[in-house]
């Protein structure tokens, strides 16, 4: 007997039940698209974490040939700790034409409006598949997104275009800036503050790495070239958290600073970060040495994600334009997995449903109308591929 087609709105309250904030597990949601797939007949694969505790998963309907369509999705949300919602954020609910609950629009609405489109891709006859990507832990560092790319390129069939379907209110976006996250700390040397010459201070010294941080932001922001269309049109470098210290009249022994670099697609990670790590290295770290030996300084990345860039004639970003009309050139300062399969040499654009001013918000929400149009969207893609 077949299974019961569910509509996108349905598909999209099934994955919103489920609690897949960053830090817990997301494999019943995994388990029950698999579940679903197999339905259909339709096999997939998971790829795990290295606890074991969460899972991507990707899926190939069609035929088994080269020149498919990847559809990408994240499965992870994050938390709705602290946040005023009125309904409960886990539970899809419906006002005024609005879908409300955590991952509607970041990006829950893309993964349900391609799962419920299953059936009618198995129904078109495709000459050329489509996959189904879902990753994990995209929210804290798109860390599921590589290991599960690896292994669709190593299984086959081989994509000739990725569409990552985070929120742009369907608008086809070429390209985005990249991201890396540190967390450096500084261990100083305490003494009482009355002898401050005798001791070093672990804030202090953060204090110059944000001052350096801050300084280069400027000469990027006086540097930009006018014409870029990101906003804003340079690379920044951002203290986001610092710790440190204990009292007043103490040096501080500790501190931990956490930054992040958001640059230019076309600018290398490699160029910051070797800066990062060497104006530490070189212009901190003796200085505090020169007073006491047990100074340290230590730098661990946290994330490093890459920019997408646009191509030249690139496959994706031309289908993207038929299906949707859309000939603007739209680039956005936020990161996606977009840059981790444009860097395996995949044809890469992001277009989803929803508005990315909704996501990571309370009462976070994707109207009715959005799933509606990228619907519309994957019909056209399915008459592209038959």
């Amino acid at each position: 007997m077949a299974p019961t087609p569910l509509t996108a709105k349905q598909m999209l309250e099934k994955l919103v039940s489920f609690p897949t904030v960053s830090d817990q597990t997301n494999l019943p949601l995994i388990e029950f698209v698999e579940a679903y797939l197999q339905s259909y007949g339709v096999s997939s694969v998971k790829t795990f974490n290295a606890e074991g505790n969460k899972a991507s998963l990707h899926a190939v309907v069609g035929p088994d040939v080269n020149g498919s369509v990847v559809l990408s999705a994240h499965t992870d949300v994050v938390p709705v700790d602290g946040q005023n919602w009125t309904s409960d954020p886990f539970t899809l609910t419906e006002r005024d034409g609005k879908l409300y609950g955590r991952g509607t629009a970041d990006m829950k609405g893309f993964a349900a409006c391609a799962l419920a489109h299953v059936p009618k891709f198995l129904g078109a006859e495709l000459s050329r598949p489509i996959h189904i990507a879902l990753s994990y832990d995209e929210e804290v560092g798109c860390f599921g997104a590589p290991p599960m790319i690896d292994r669709m390129l190593a299984e086959g069939p081989t994509p000739s275009a990725v569409i990552v379907g985070e929120p742009t209110l369907m608008k086809v976006v070429t390209g985005h800036k990249g991201i890396m996250v540190f967390k450096t700390t500084f261990t100083g040397h305490p003494v009482h503050a009355s002898q401050l010459d005798r001791g070093v201070s672990a804030i202090s010294a953060a204090a110059q790495l944000i001052n350096w941080l801050d300084e280069r932001t400027a000469e990027n922001k006086a540097n930009a070239d006018p014409d870029c269309l990101f906003d804003p049109p340079y690379t920044t470098l951002h203290s986001g958290v610092i710790k440190g210290g204990t009292a007043h009249n103490i040096t501080a022994q500790t501190c931990e600073l956490t930054s992040d670099i958001r640059f230019l697609p076309h600018e290398e990670a490699d160029f910051w970060e070797t800066a990062f790590r060497d104006f530490a290295a070189t212009e901190i770290l003796p200085k505090m040495k020169a007073i006491h030996p047990d100074c340290d300084i230590k730098i661990e990345r946290l994330a490093s994600v890459p920019g997408l860039d646009r191509e030249e004639d690139g496959v994706a970003e031309a289908l993207a334009r038929r299906l949707t009309g859309d000939n603007a050139e739209t680039v956005v300062v936020y990161a996606t997995e977009g840059g981790q399969f444009q860097e395996r040499n995949l044809s890469t654009i992001v277009c989803g449903p929803g508005s990315i001013d909704q996501a990571h918000q309370p009462n976070e929400f994707i109207e009715s109308t959005q799933l509606l149009k990228c619907a519309t969207f994957l019909d056209r893609l399915i008459e592209n591929l038959k």
